[in-house]
């Protein structure tokens, strides 16, 4: 099969200039000025951008949390991030203590055979003696080069300091990353039981016993355990300028911190949690939604790249079933909330329309820095030859109003109901083949593949 894209403007992480792209079965082959040879389909991309498919590297498909799954699989949540634009995705295997990772390697790759998009995965650790440190080393050898740990979440997913340092200082001998959910778990849990003891139940409660100050001592110390394993640390979900700070600090001493924030910490604010009829609940996530003063800080340190990309945490639960699971008690209401289908268009209309970031470096967060900051650079993130060849058409004039009505995720409501957007996906092309053209699906279940990431390389 072969494919030929004319007379559109390429932009990439650091170009921006018009040709055309011939694409011969899933690469590149040539890019130049009026490609002449014979393919299979020729597409106009005139009055389009052409950009490197976008990579979302924190999903969370058909996750175990609170006692439910989260509603997307991996064939409706790879298909939905396909019709925002998102060719890739790394999604988390989660490991139940006692379980060596390879078992849980094993229940993930089941799980994911039904991907549409390309896919690869982090390693959540929940148990980590020292007689299993090998088994991180198994996994990097298998391909997923990044490890998952939580400072939260006592008794479920928090692991102690010791158990960090040991995943640091193992992680800088075999190439990989340790990506750290910092939280205090500790305080945060006495925080919520003293709420729930004095009757404040309501969802606006779940961001109130997660002050900023928890983030931010936990990114400090986690920073500081990663300097004494002499190891690259990436915190995850960055949704304060408490945590901002001590990123940027450390990146200021040159040390390898690198952080990533999502749309809703962007673009949402604790109010919504404070929304009537339990609708604050659809706002339940971890960390929480913030005082809407943090937003322009997180723009700030994407501009100035002490946040590197963005990521969606995309974890949805149906409002009507799962989060109602929580009516009596925010505690018991499921956190995450879906955006996987929503991230590049939201992030290039209040981003690049509203002059926040440019063109250039809207790809560079959205595709080229995931690739380069988990093992998939240059096949993915890039439009050069012998790359693969996961292609967006972008319609930068295309206007849209987000809604549940018309989104292509599992899940009932849509955080962003009714924001207006322009700019959209408009042909989405995976491995050389067109799997969305103007709101039309092609694609077909199973035809993603897993992706087998190299080790850090400190090049971002």
């Amino acid at each position: 099969m072969s494919l030929i894209i004319k007379n559109g403007r390429i932009l990439t992480a650091d170009q921006d200039f018009r040709a055309d792209v011939y694409i011969e079965n899933d690469k590149i082959a040539e890019i130049g000025i009026d490609l002449s040879m014979q393919a299979d389909r020729v597409i106009d991309a005139s009055g389009l951008y052409v950009i490197p498919g976008g990579i979302d590297v924190h999903t969370h498909m058909e996750a175990p949390v609170g006692g439910t799954l989260s509603s997307d699989d991996f064939e409706t949540g790879t298909r939905a991030a396909a019709f925002g634009g998102t060719t890739c995705i790394i999604d988390f295997a989660t490991q139940t203590r006692g379980q060596k990772m390879r078992e849980t390697l094993d229940i993930w790759w089941k799980k994911a055979e039904k991907a549409v998009v390309d896919y690869g995965f982090h390693m959540i650790v929940t148990d980590l003696p020292e007689a299993h440190l090998e088994d991180m080393n198994e996994i990097v050898r298998e391909g997923v080069t990044s490890f998952k740990l939580f400072m939260a979440y006592p008794g479920v997913l928090m692991v102690d300091d010791a158990t960090i340092f040991r995943a640091m200082q193992q992680s800088g001998k075999t190439g990989s990353m340790v990506c750290i959910h910092a939280e205090n778990g500790g305080a945060i849990d006495v925080l919520v039981k003293q709420a729930i003891a004095e009757g404040r139940k309501d969802p606006v409660y779940h961001a109130l016993t997660r002050p900023a100050t928890a983030e931010g001592e936990a990114v400090n110390r986690a920073i500081a355990l990663a300097s004494m394993a002499d190891a690259p640390v990436y915190i995850v979900h960055v949704s304060t300028n408490d945590a901002l700070e001590k990123i940027a600090e450390a990146r200021d001493r040159g040390l390898p911190v690198f952080g990533e924030t999502c749309p809703h910490y962007l673009l949402l604010s604790i109010d919504d949690l404070k929304r009537p009829d339990f609708e604050g609940a659809k706002y339940v996530l971890t960390p929480p939604l913030r005082e809407q003063w943090h937003q322009e800080k997180l723009w700030e340190g994407l501009r100035r790249n002490n946040l590197q990309l963005v990521s969606t945490d995309h974890c949805p639960f149906c409002f009507k079933e799962q989060k109602m699971m929580g009516r009596d008690s925010f505690a018991k209401i499921p956190n995450g909330g879906p955006g996987v289908e929503d991230r590049m268009h939201l992030t290039f209309h209040h981003g690049v329309n509203n002059g926040r970031i440019s063109l250039n470096r809207w790809v560079e967060l959205v595709s080229t820095a995931p690739a380069k900051m988990f093992g998939l650079y240059p096949r993915k993130g890039a439009i050069t030859v012998g790359c693969d060849a996961d292609i967006v058409l972008w319609d930068p004039a295309k206007e849209h109003t987000i809604s549940a009505k018309t989104h292509h995720m599992n899940v009932d409501y849509s955080m962003y109901e009714g924001f207006a957007v322009r700019g959209l996906a408009d042909t989405v092309i995976s491995r050389g083949e067109v799997i969305v053209e103007k709101g039309e699906w092609l694609g077909k279940k199973g035809r993603g593949k897993f992706l087998k990431r190299d080790q850090y390389s400190g090049n971002i």
